[in-house]
């Protein structure tokens, strides 16, 4: 989740957003819990800007906390407006460049989680450069003025326009995220969107003579099919092409983790990969070049794959191109580092593609029996012979009605 942006360019890892700097604080006692502290808001967002070096002229978006309280929100916009007025040391801020949103009209309050959930809204909306609303937001809270500051509502989603210096120079996009504690903790950090300034990664040539393996796998057969079949729509609806292929393949093995049931196809170009992956959601047999395996049904292959010289085979074929061996020994239940197909080569990059396919099976908890006595209910079944906890302050009792239906009570024949 966290790099060093160097490390993370290095390993051509696929970059959401930089985080330019961040603060955290105390309120200090105050009065209730829907009643913070404004002074020390508007130092922690201060504090966040010092640290990452930033204009508040050059943030266009704060994700707020947002307690959703009257007092709450007024008094957060308040420690904004404080915090941006002190950041731009007595210049003059433009008025209505920067949008405020909180996730939580979405979603709700998630506790410690809150702040994270910001962070992943505002990468989305950098990914797509755009602003997206808050739900219940048409009718602002009357004790919330933003007239002559920098803020606006974001009521409606709108592209994320980004602002200028001035000189004219496009500057990239940049956001806050306040995220505060119920017990007075204050957290803010500074976000900016990636723009790569290193020179363009070499593409890695795939041809008939030098092939890329690209691997699905699942928990079960029927998560593959649908993880296949997300494949499948992504590379259509996304427009790859053949200098995709390599992205596509490094991506599915160094960065999805290798389960149970597996499959893996070796291809030379894309229509190749789209041609093997719909026969075999067409269940055809014997598909050139597509291996299937499940680890449960292949223990005894485990032992000899965890045999000493088993290391010494795979560079024997890996030096010798013979991808089709250790595809064969993979989907069976090999443990590969794929990294070591492209040592001392071009690696390729990481790109978005789809995730796991999670089952989308539900586990609400089964409704209470009831018991009805003749004409009314008498509550929740506790056990068998034990129906209903009827104590008092008095005494401890519990309470049973058996009729003809009770399965404690019927005999089989």
């Amino acid at each position: 989740m966290l790099k060093p942006l160097s490390k993370a360019q290095a390993d051509g890892d696929h970059i959401y957003g930089l985080i330019l700097g961040s603060a955290e604080n105390h309120g200090g006692r105050a009065n209730s819990l829907t009643a913070p502290n404004p002074k020390a808001q508007a130092a922690l967002i201060r504090s966040a800007f010092e640290q990452a070096q930033v204009d508040p002229r050059s943030v266009s978006y704060i994700e707020a906390h947002g307690t959703g309280t009257p007092l709450g929100d007024p008094i957060e916009i308040q420690g904004l407006k404080s915090a941006f007025q002190a950041a731009a040391q007595g210049e003059a801020l433009p008025t209505g460049y920067c949008g405020l949103g909180s996730v939580k009209t979405n979603i709700g309050h998630l506790e410690l989680a809150a702040g994270v959930a910001g962070i992943v809204k505002v990468l989305l909306q950098f990914k797509h450069r755009t602003l997206v609303p808050s739900l219940h937001a048409k009718e602002i809270n009357p004790y919330i003025d933003l007239s002559g500051s920098p803020f606006y509502v974001v009521q409606e989603s709108r592209e994320w326009v980004a602002l200028r210096d001035d000189a004219g120079r496009e500057l990239p996009r940049r956001a806050g995220v306040s995220s505060f504690g119920v017990g007075g903790v204050n957290a803010h950090v500074v976000l900016q969107e990636y723009r790569s300034a290193e020179p363009a990664r070499a593409k890695v040539v795939v041809t008939p003579q030098r092939p890329v393996v690209v691997v699905l796998s699942a928990k079960q057969e029927v998560r593959l099919r649908e993880a296949v079949q997300r494949l499948l729509a992504h590379v259509e609806r996304q427009g790859c092409t053949d200098e995709d292929l390599a992205d596509i393949a490094y991506t599915l093995q160094v960065g999805r983790e290798a389960m149970e049931v597996r499959l893996a196809c070796v291809v030379s170009t894309l229509e190749e990969l789209k041609a093997k992956l719909a026969q075999y959601l067409a269940e055809a047999k014997d598909i050139d070049g597509l291996y299937r395996g499940e680890i449960k049904r292949d223990k005894e292959t485990l032992a000899l794959l965890a045999d000493e010289d088993m290391d010494r085979t795979i560079d024997a074929w890996l030096s010798k191109g013979k991808l089709r061996k250790l595809v064969e020994l993979w989907v069976r239940g090999l443990a590969f580092d794929w990294a070591r197909l492209y040592d001392g080569e071009v690696t390729p990059r990481r790109i978005s593609l789809p995730t796991y396919p999670f089952a989308k099976e539900q586990y609400w908890v089964p409704q209470a029996r009831m018991l009805f006595a003749p004409g009314k209910p008498v509550g929740e079944e506790l056990h068998p012979l034990v129906h209903r906890n009827t104590s008092s302050l008095a005494e401890q009792r519990f309470s049973s009605v058996f009729t003809g239906r009770s399965s404690s009570l019927r005999t089989t024949w």
